[in-house]
């Protein structure tokens, strides 16, 4: 007889790293989620961008399942035709010529970092070792990525950090040009910002990165983790701004739920990690690479993509339709479908609060800092899960606007 469990006992085994919601979900459809009582949930949160084909997908249950009766693992003594199908979609789809798979974002990003530190250290020597991050992003949680992020709340308890990274403002040309130069070996940037507010980068401001980049011979870094696989309505969203990076991080969506994470970089920068360079035992196993070739295939085609901008507009149209009976939100910024509201200066720290009440009211949301409610649902979610889930949405919104909120 299994263990029957409870959200209290989190509490009581759990490292209390998280604050995990009131109810426990168990069940999950397409967008609709149901917790141990059997209360139903629209799912806005996507599992935080990853669910790009909602639940419980059976094209990737059957990749799963198909796969997990062949080969599971092997470590990385050994390559497994999954796992190079895979790469050769992303090379084809993407600018890359090289692949380096791993098991999440933050690792995908440390794996980018480490990469534009050697690359600079054998071809101009020790001094080119600067790194320059922006304010409010957002790169993981190892040490490196959580030190480039520019939220010092992630940080400032773990020092010493590591060396020579700073931080200009994004999407301020200026202050990241007073920050990089000859000894700048990498710029890592989001072209959306996610945890820092879902603010996407003004075109101008990459096009800029990139220039300064090439003058002072600097790896570009683009952290597409949360922006990248559909989520923008392009593949990546350097595809939407028609900027190329020399590096581009991906994960979350990649594996629409199996943890997967890679590193996509061109052929004269990924030959200089020889072997023992870099490495991860999980990265790049059978199982993520049978799921995540199932998502691409499913994603990267001009059908679903324009599914994505339809999608987009429905939340826009209905948010905006909602706040003019309801006056919540200043803003509704993004592209595709990542989407953040930003709270008018009336609600000024209370994101908190609407994703709380919405979860009363059955439908996931989530927040990108105290002011904005972020919507990250499936790519495919349907229109009937959309207008329902929104209405919901709006009923939270007015008890946090009538105080009735728990």
């Amino acid at each position: 007889m299994s263990l029957q469990v409870s959200r209290h006992d989190f509490d009581q085994w759990m490292m209390p790293v998280y604050a995990p919601a009131s109810f426990v979900p168990v069940r999950a459809e397409g967008s609709t989620l149901w917790d141990q009582q059997g209360k139903d949930y629209i799912d806005f949160a996507g599992g935080i961008a990853v669910n790009a084909l909602g639940h419980a997908h059976p094209a990737l249950q059957q990749a799963l399942t198909d796969q997990a009766g062949k080969l599971w693992h092997t470590g990385n003594g050994y390559t497994n035709e999954p796992i190079l199908r895979l790469a050769k979609q992303l090379i084809d789809a993407t600018f890359a010529d090289r692949v380096f798979f791993c098991n999440s974002g933050a690792e995908a990003n440390e794996a980018a970092l480490k990469l534009a530190r050697k690359v600079a250290h054998d071809r101009f020597g020790a001094e080119k070792n600067g790194i320059v991050a922006f304010n409010n992003a957002f790169h993981g949680r190892t040490l490196f990525t959580v030190s480039a992020g520019g939220q010092p709340a992630y940080s400032r308890d773990f020092a010493p950090l590591p060396p020579a990274i700073e931080h200009a403002t994004f999407n301020d040309l200026a202050s990241a040009a007073a920050l990089i130069n000859d000894h700048t070996c990498a710029v890592i940037v989001e072209p959306i910002q996610g945890e820092g507010g879902v603010l996407p980068a003004d075109p101008g401001f990459l096009r800029g990165l990139r220039e300064l980049c090439d003058k002072h011979q600097a790896t570009l870094i683009f952290d597409e983790v949360q922006s990248g696989v559909g989520r923008t309505g392009s593949l990546y969203a350097y595809m939407h701004y028609g900027v190329t990076p020399d590096v581009l991080t991906t994960a979350k969506a990649l594996g629409g739920g199996f943890p997967i994470g890679a590193m996509l970089t061109r052929e004269d920068l990924a030959l200089v990690m020889g072997v023992g360079t870099h490495g991860t035992t999980y990265g790049g196993n059978p199982l993520a690479g049978a799921v995540a070739g199932k998502v691409m295939e499913l994603i990267n085609q001009p059908d679903f993509m324009a599914g994505v901008a339809q999608r987009h507009q429905w939340f826009v149209d209905a948010l905006q339709e909602m706040n003019q009976r309801l006056p919540i939100f200043k803003e509704v910024r993004g592209l595709g479908l990542l989407i953040g509201a930003v709270l008018n200066e009336d609600f000024a720290g209370k994101a908190k609060q609407f994703n709380l009440a919405a979860a009363e009211e059955g439908v996931m949301v989530l927040i990108a800092g105290a002011n904005v409610v972020r919507f990250a649902p499936a790519l495919n979610i349907s229109e009937a899960e959309v207008k329902e889930g929104l209405a919901r949405f709006e009923r939270a919104c007015a008890r946090v606007l009538t105080g009735a909120a728990s």
